[in-house]
Protein backbone atom coordinates (compact mmCIF):
# COMPACT_ATOMS: atom_id res chain seq x y z
CA UNK A 1 0.00 0.00 0.00
CA UNK A 2 1.48 3.32 -0.98
CA UNK A 3 1.93 6.22 1.75
CA UNK A 4 0.74 9.44 0.89
CA UNK A 5 0.72 12.91 2.59
CA UNK A 6 -1.33 16.15 1.33
CA UNK A 7 -0.36 19.28 2.84
CA UNK A 8 -1.64 22.73 2.91
CA UNK A 9 -1.25 25.81 4.91
CA UNK A 10 -4.05 25.07 7.47
CA UNK A 11 -4.88 21.54 7.04
CA UNK A 12 -8.46 22.67 7.30
CA UNK A 13 -9.93 21.82 4.40
CA UNK A 14 -8.16 21.13 0.76
CA UNK A 15 -5.73 18.66 2.39
CA UNK A 16 -8.25 17.20 4.54
CA UNK A 17 -10.68 16.15 2.18
CA UNK A 18 -8.01 15.10 -0.61
CA UNK A 19 -7.17 12.54 2.47
CA UNK A 20 -10.82 11.04 3.52
CA UNK A 21 -11.19 10.89 -0.89
CA UNK A 22 -8.10 9.05 -1.14
CA UNK A 23 -8.21 7.17 1.54
CA UNK A 24 -11.99 6.16 0.50
CA UNK A 25 -11.84 6.15 -3.39
CA UNK A 26 -8.22 4.42 -2.68
CA UNK A 27 -9.04 2.13 -0.20
CA UNK A 28 -6.40 -1.02 -0.48
CA UNK A 29 -4.26 0.86 -2.65
CA UNK A 30 -3.41 4.09 -0.75
CA UNK A 31 -3.15 5.30 2.94
CA UNK A 32 -3.19 9.00 2.96
CA UNK A 33 -2.37 11.56 5.34
CA UNK A 34 -2.76 15.26 5.61
CA UNK A 35 -0.64 17.87 7.60
CA UNK A 36 -0.51 21.67 7.60
CA UNK A 37 2.65 24.40 7.45
CA UNK A 38 0.60 26.24 9.94
CA UNK A 39 -2.11 23.74 11.21
CA UNK A 40 -5.39 24.93 12.54
CA UNK A 41 -8.90 22.90 12.66
CA UNK A 42 -10.67 21.34 10.22
CA UNK A 43 -13.13 23.69 8.44
CA UNK A 44 -17.16 22.57 9.42
CA UNK A 45 -18.03 22.87 5.59
CA UNK A 46 -14.86 20.37 4.76
CA UNK A 47 -16.62 17.68 7.06
CA UNK A 48 -20.69 18.73 5.65
CA UNK A 49 -19.30 18.80 1.82
CA UNK A 50 -17.34 15.38 2.03
CA UNK A 51 -20.65 13.67 4.61
CA UNK A 52 -22.88 14.92 1.56
CA UNK A 53 -21.33 12.27 -0.40
CA UNK A 54 -20.73 9.91 2.23
CA UNK A 55 -16.81 10.46 3.58
CA UNK A 56 -17.16 11.09 6.68
CA UNK A 57 -14.21 13.22 8.14
CA UNK A 58 -15.62 14.51 11.44
CA UNK A 59 -12.99 12.39 13.67
CA UNK A 60 -9.81 14.37 11.44
CA UNK A 61 -7.97 16.57 13.55
CA UNK A 62 -5.64 19.48 11.88
CA UNK A 63 -2.20 18.32 12.32
CA UNK A 64 1.41 19.90 11.81
CA UNK A 65 3.46 18.71 9.11
CA UNK A 66 5.88 18.21 12.31
CA UNK A 67 4.34 15.16 13.57
CA UNK A 68 5.37 13.38 9.91
CA UNK A 69 8.91 14.39 10.06
CA UNK A 70 10.92 11.06 9.18
CA UNK A 71 7.92 9.38 8.51
CA UNK A 72 8.48 7.29 4.98
CA UNK A 73 6.00 8.30 2.34
CA UNK A 74 5.40 7.15 -1.25
CA UNK A 75 4.38 10.52 -2.47
CA UNK A 76 3.91 14.11 -0.85
CA UNK A 77 1.46 16.53 -2.43
CA UNK A 78 1.19 20.32 -1.71
CA UNK A 79 -2.88 20.97 -2.29
CA UNK A 80 -1.52 25.10 -2.46
CA UNK A 81 1.24 27.40 -3.55
CA UNK A 82 1.60 28.11 0.03
CA UNK A 83 2.67 25.03 0.89
CA UNK A 84 4.69 24.47 -1.70
CA UNK A 85 6.97 27.39 -0.89
CA UNK A 86 6.77 26.66 3.05
CA UNK A 87 7.15 22.37 2.86
CA UNK A 88 10.01 21.12 4.56
CA UNK A 89 11.94 18.36 2.46
CA UNK A 90 10.86 15.08 2.80
CA UNK A 91 14.15 13.36 2.76
CA UNK A 92 12.07 9.58 2.35
CA UNK A 93 9.57 10.88 -0.23
CA UNK A 94 9.75 9.02 -3.36
CA UNK A 95 7.82 11.47 -5.45
CA UNK A 96 6.44 14.97 -4.88
CA UNK A 97 3.77 16.50 -6.65
CA UNK A 98 1.69 20.02 -6.82
CA UNK A 99 -1.59 20.81 -7.31
CA UNK A 100 -3.28 23.86 -6.26
CA UNK A 101 -6.95 24.08 -5.18
CA UNK A 102 -8.54 27.40 -4.43
CA UNK A 103 -9.28 27.89 -0.77
CA UNK A 104 -12.93 28.13 -0.11
CA UNK A 105 -12.37 29.45 3.17
CA UNK A 106 -11.05 32.47 1.93
CA UNK A 107 -14.21 33.86 0.45
CA UNK A 108 -17.25 35.39 1.68
CA UNK A 109 -19.16 33.46 3.51
CA UNK A 110 -22.20 33.66 1.21
CA UNK A 111 -20.42 31.93 -0.98
CA UNK A 112 -18.57 29.71 1.10
CA UNK A 113 -20.66 26.41 0.66
CA UNK A 114 -20.59 26.17 -2.81
CA UNK A 115 -16.66 26.97 -3.10
CA UNK A 116 -15.62 23.87 -0.91
CA UNK A 117 -18.52 21.60 -2.84
CA UNK A 118 -16.32 22.96 -6.33
CA UNK A 119 -13.06 22.36 -4.65
CA UNK A 120 -14.46 19.39 -2.88
CA UNK A 121 -15.06 17.94 -6.81
CA UNK A 122 -12.27 19.25 -8.32
CA UNK A 123 -10.05 17.19 -5.46
CA UNK A 124 -12.00 14.27 -6.35
CA UNK A 125 -11.35 14.90 -9.97
CA UNK A 126 -7.84 15.26 -10.11
CA UNK A 127 -7.85 12.52 -7.50
CA UNK A 128 -9.05 9.91 -9.85
CA UNK A 129 -7.28 11.08 -12.66
CA UNK A 130 -3.44 11.45 -10.92
CA UNK A 131 -3.89 8.16 -8.82
CA UNK A 132 -6.43 5.83 -9.39
CA UNK A 133 -6.66 6.50 -13.88
CA UNK A 134 -3.03 5.12 -13.27
CA UNK A 135 -4.05 2.10 -11.32
CA UNK A 136 -6.53 0.60 -13.89
CA UNK A 137 -4.41 1.64 -16.57
CA UNK A 138 -2.34 -0.95 -15.68
CA UNK A 139 0.78 1.14 -14.41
Amino acid sequence: MKKVLFICTHNSARSQMAEGLLNVMGSGKYMASSAGTTPSKVHPLAIYVMKEIGIDISHHRSKSIEEFKGEKFDIVVTVCDNAKEACPFFPYAKKYLHRSFEDPSQLPEARQLAAFRKVRDEIKKWILNTFLKEESDGA
